[in-house]
């Protein structure tokens, strides 16, 4: 009578009897080309500025890239994501914070920067959004962190640094201060009847020039510091 075996614990638990581990099975999707994505949010871009954002469509997206729809929907579900990827692509990121040693000169590069960013690409995805976010929650929202909120908080730094240094007594409200200064700049580029393309970096320079008074008389400061133009 023959005796029944027993598999052994290593072919239970499906390896081979030299110990080796069976081949990975999973097969691994190719990683998302990063160049693709910025040239459909250029794209993007580029179609806004022509339709605005009711005329855009994904499949003059798409045509405008140079690739199918399906490629853009394997990024972005909607319209509205492909928008505020494009919006999240062109904000104010890439700006320092700036470091003049004295107010002055700090808001005056904080001034001369929004009033830059209001040109060219940002200018024109800015201009071809502002209506619709009046009735769209989330793009307004992506509006906001985009294009303010980091603004603000190069503004809320500079004057936190001089009240630091003694230039300006503490303030209540700091959070608040950004839309006070970088107001006037934004109303005077949106509500100016001029192409963004016809802006350039003198106008822009201009344009913080004549409001940098007023925003120092909001935050109570003189000529602290080095007297920097910029």
């Amino acid at each position: 009578m023959s005796r029944s075996t027993t598999p052994s614990s290593a072919t239970r638990s499906g390896t081979t009897t030299s110990g080796a581990a069976p081949a990975a099975t999973a097969r691994r999707g190719r990683p998302r080309d990063a160049a693709r994505d910025r040239a459909l949010l250029d794209a993007t871009l580029a179609v806004l500025a022509e339709s605005g954002y009711g005329g855009l469509t994904t499949a003059a997206v798409a045509a405008r890239a140079g690739v199918s729809t399906a490629t853009l929907y394997r990024r972005w579900s909607s319209k509205e994501d492909l928008v505020i990827a494009a919006a999240a692509l062109h904000g104010e990121s890439s700006y320092e914070q700036p470091d003049t040693g004295g107010l002055e000169g700090d808001l005056r590069v904080v001034l001369r920067d929004k009033a830059a960013s209001m040109t060219g690409e940002p200018g024109r995805l800015i201009r071809a959004l502002i209506g619709e976010a009046a009735h769209n929650t989330a793009l307004a929202q992506a509006l906001v962190t985009a294009f303010l909120q980091p603004v603000y908080g190069r503004v809320a730094e500079v004057v936190r640094r001089a009240v630091e240094r003694g230039e300006i007594p503490p303030l209540d409200g700091v959070d608040l201060l950004g839309e006070v200064v970088v107001g006037p700049v934004m109303t005077h580029f949106l509500l100016t009847p001029h192409l963004p393309e016809d802006v350039d970096e003198a106008t822009a320079q201009e344009t913080a020039d004549r409001l940098l008074p007023f925003a120092l008389r909001a935050v109570g400061g003189g000529r602290g510091g080095r007297d920097v133009r910029l």
